[in-house]
């Protein structure tokens, strides 16, 4: 077993046009002086990092790690989620999808689409020349809009987006090997891959492929009533990232896991601040220990309530207060003795007969 690390912070939610959120060093600064370790970086946000130029120049990458360096931090991913989500989009959300590309691709889904492909494939190799193993992603969603089936779902609809998915995603996975580097599906409603069974049909059309991974984030098994908890026991084995997200779901005579449309605040199932929700982390964080789980505890902040200020502050605390430093000896080691094998037999009640009895 081993002590993940942490804390760090995704960056997405706290980018902006004002200081000190809109460059790196800036950014960094203030999450250094709240106490965090490293910096989840959103590939896609060019105020923080030119994905690019990371993926060509390696002198780009040294000076960026330098950079944290002297403020005590690390890059501990690449998020790729926005260019992820282009690579596959369902007419229903062309639209407002859009706003992830540039100007020229809107409204032309499948340069968009082929644009988005070669961006997740930049950011792999510019993980590769950052020294990262891990980077996370969206899948996309061709089948989504089909998810409660009425009318019933045409035989086959199914079958051939996932069949189409796994085409789009192949190539990109086989980049991902060429550069050492896993790729982490975060496990999301409104992606295909939003539960067990989804991932485990995807993993399957990529031939089960090496870099095929997860980013586990239990906020959004709360939103779907998941047990988030089992899928650690199941699907540990793919787990290489992990979003400390919290949330909470008090369902009532009038909503339940759909919400009805409300907003976030008026939500069956919402977002909350660390220590705010219903996430039993302690129990997660223990999971992951026994697990041997190798990566970075990421702050994700998401509330409808709490200032994100206020949450990154208190999350620094609340994940350093979780996080388990794995013991190095077994507790009841002092209790033993030294045992031989003839004893170990008496003890069992088990004698070797002599030859020929």
């Amino acid at each position: 077993m081993r002590t993940l690390k942490g804390p760090s912070l995704h960056l997405a939610q706290f980018s902006g046009d004002q200081p000190p959120f809109n460059s790196l060093d800036s950014i960094a600064d203030w999450a250094s002086g709240l106490g965090f370790k490293a910096l989840q970086v959103p590939a896609w946000d060019a105020r923080l990092f030119d994905v690019a130029q990371a993926a060509q120049s390696h002198g780009y990458c040294e000076d960026i790690k330098g950079r944290l360096a002297e403020r005590g931090l690390q890059i501990s991913e690449l998020s790729t989620h926005m260019f992820g989500q282009l690579v596959a989009v369902h007419p229903a959300y062309d639209a407002m999808c859009d706003a992830f590309a540039p100007a020229a691709l809107r409204g032309h889904p499948a340069e968009r689409s082929a644009w988005a492909i070669e961006q997740v494939k930049l950011a792999a190799r510019a993980s590769r020349n950052l020294g990262l193993e891990d980077m996370g992603t969206f899948s996309g969603s061709l089948a989504w809009p089909y998810l409660f089936p009425f009318p019933q779902r045409p035989e086959g609809l199914i079958e051939t987006a996932f069949e189409e998915l796994a085409r789009r995603w192949r190539p990109i996975l086989d980049v991902c090997d060429e550069q050492g580097v896993n790729l982490c599906y975060e496990i999301h409603p409104a992606e295909d891959l939003h539960d067990g069974t989804s991932f485990e049909r995807f993993h399957a059309l990529v031939g089960e492929h090496e870099r095929c991974r997860i980013l586990f984030d239990p906020s959004h098994f709360v939103l779907q009533q998941l047990d988030y908890l089992g899928y650690l026991d199941l699907y540990h084995p793919f787990i290489r990232m992990f979003h400390v997200k919290d949330a909470e779901f008090y369902p009532s005579a009038r909503q339940g896991v759909y919400g009805g449309y409300s907003g976030w605040a008026d939500r069956a199932g919402r977002f909350r601040s660390l220590g705010d929700g219903q996430v039993d982390f302690k129990r997660i964080f223990s999971k992951l220990a026994q697990y041997d789980y190798a990566g970075w505890a990421t702050l994700e902040w998401e509330c409808c309530l709490k200032d994100q200020e206020d949450g990154a502050r208190e999350g620094v605390a609340f994940i350093n207060r979780h996080i388990i430093r794995v013991t190095e000896q077994v507790f009841d080691d002092f209790a033993g003795a030294p045992v031989d094998a003839g004893q170990i037999r008496r003890m069992l009640g088990v004698h070797t007969q002599e030859a020929g009895a």
